[in-house]
């Protein structure tokens, strides 16, 4: 139990009735997990707002609420906290709640369109092999250093987040590195949080189902690095256009990373090949098993990232030289007849354009590239058309399909995607609106030494069709086809 003026602390109140001085059980913003002696916060969502429930919430024995509008009926021995932002009040609360567990504990927040997953990935990966206990907060997993975690969405919602941060307080972790969405930043989920630094990836077409503009969703994220405090590091990807704009307000010390321009920590691609790297960073060079120039940038990402956080240069170069891809990103396996099968999480134009462009700088154009590629359901909508005229301008042949329809109609998905397609790839494409007959076909196309992209789902293992998600895995299923080829 924990005081009620205790969770409070840095929370904005416009105002209180009734007494802070409640002894509470647990914080709790969904109404069906209330009980008795619980603060219940009315949360504003896309689908339903929390202050319909307040009520329910009472009734399942909440003592305290928190609101943005103060209901018209207040009952009688209830304390009501109303603040300008909900969201912001739960993060608080929640810190406030798990004892400020990320001020134990070293934690970098990674966030832009691509490669999030992948640099925290890989930079939990290197300190763990320097010997560190280590956490991960990721799309794909969370990590209390050796105990894996299902995760649920990108940034998780305070209240997990801080409960993930608190257990690894109690497990001795030393660094946690966490993916920062813009959904999370735009959401609160982050507030209250104390960060050792910040990384910038790169900014391009997506979210806008969500933000309103690309402007607002740039501004979401600058956000995050304009909270930084000035003990902070800030490093910034140089060559993205947006990557100024995240240094421009920030109190922390700014940090830069690039291929092309000037910066702090630079990489030139000496080799790029199917087994992987040859790169020189600031002067030294690095072999690693990771594939395409998006991963170069990738690296510089950590390679920066490390130094920052104190361990040296050709140690950090060592341990690089030992990471392996992170499962869903650029995952590839060569079948007995010489067909190579890349699965890669790309479900963005930029993303998609980026594995293409890496696929076809590595090969020799003798062999066929197949690319397999939808677009999910319930999302933006107009970057469908983009990712269709990308797949065929940069494949030989493309397959149309499905990703994750969702509530949407998977034909009419493909249709919206059709409508990008430029006269001269018309021929290149076909459309199979079931995904796992699509990479069936892509496989019966496809002879020795071609290859095959199957893009947008990356490390998921299951498909989401009218609500319901079924069993699905990219690579399990290419994986059986090209075996069945062989026989």
């Amino acid at each position: 139990m924990m005081v009620l003026k205790e969770i409070l602390y840095k929370v904005a109140i416009e105002s209180v009735h009734g007494t802070t001085d409640l002894s509470v059980g647990k914080i709790e913003f969904d109404s069906r997990k209330v009980s008795e002696d619980d603060v219940f916060v009315a949360i504003r969502g896309t689908l339903s707002d929390g202050h319909a429930f307040i009520e329910k919430a009472i009734n399942q024995g909440a003592i305290a609420v928190v609101c943005e509008t103060l209901p018209e009926i207040i009952v009688t021995g209830i304390t009501y906290i109303e603040v300008k932002n909900t969201h912001a009040a739960l993060a608080f609360m929640a810190t406030n709640f798990y004892g400020n567990p990320s001020q134990n504990l070293k934690l970098v927040g990674v966030t832009g369109t691509n490669g999030k997953t992948t640099v925290a990935s890989l930079l939990y990966q290197l300190f763990k092999n320097a010997g560190y206990k280590v956490g991960l907060l990721s799309t794909v997993k969370i990590l209390v250093d050796d105990i894996e975690h299902k995760a649920t969405h990108t940034t998780p919602d305070s209240l997990t987040l801080n409960f993930f941060l608190k257990e690894m307080n109690n497990a001795g972790v030393e660094f946690c590195f966490m993916e920062v969405s813009s959904h999370g930043i735009h959401q609160k989920r982050t507030e209250g949080l104390t960060f050792e630094g910040g990384i910038f990836t790169n900014l391009s077409h997506d979210h806008l189902d969500y933000h309103s503009s690309f402007n607002e969703y740039r501004d979401v994220k600058k956000a995050f690095f304009d909270g930084l405090p000035k003990n902070a590091f800030a490093l910034t990807n140089i060559d993205d256009k947006n990557g100024t704009v995240m240094l421009q307000n920030t109190a922390a010390r700014k940090r830069t990373y690039a291929l092309k321009t000037h910066a702090d920590y630079k990489a030139l691609i000496l080799e790029n090949q199917i087994s992987g790297l040859l790169l020189k960073i600031n002067g030294d060079e690095l072999w690693t098993r990771l594939i395409g120039t998006f991963n170069a940038y990738n690296l510089l990402a950590i390679y920066g990232t490390a130094i920052e956080l104190g361990l040296e240069s050709l140690e950090v170069l060592r341990l690089m030289s030992e990471l392996k891809s992170v499962s869903g990103r650029f995952q590839f396996i060569v079948s007995d007849t010489k067909i190579t099968a890349i699965v890669d999480y790309a479900h963005t134009p930029d993303a998609l354009e980026n594995v293409l462009k890496t696929i076809n700088d590595i090969r020799t154009r003798n062999e066929q590239l197949i690319t397999v590629v939808g677009c999910g359901g319930d999302r933006d909508k107009t970057k469908r058309p983009i990712m269709a005229q990308i797949a065929t301008q940069l494949s030989d042949k493309v397959i149309f399909t499905s990703d994750n329809p969702r509530t949407e109609n998977p034909e009419k998905i493909i249709e919206e995607m059709e409508s990008g397609v430029e006269a001269q790839n018309y021929k290149k494409s076909i459309s199979i609106s079931d995904r796992k007959q699509a990479i069936k076909t892509a496989c019966q196309l496809a002879s020795s030494k071609d290859i095959i992209l199957i893009a947008g789902k990356g490390h998921e293992t299951y498909q989401e069709i009218k609500g319901v998600r079924h069993d699905f895995d990219d690579m399990k299923i290419v994986k059986e086809f090209l075996q069945l080829l062989q026989k």
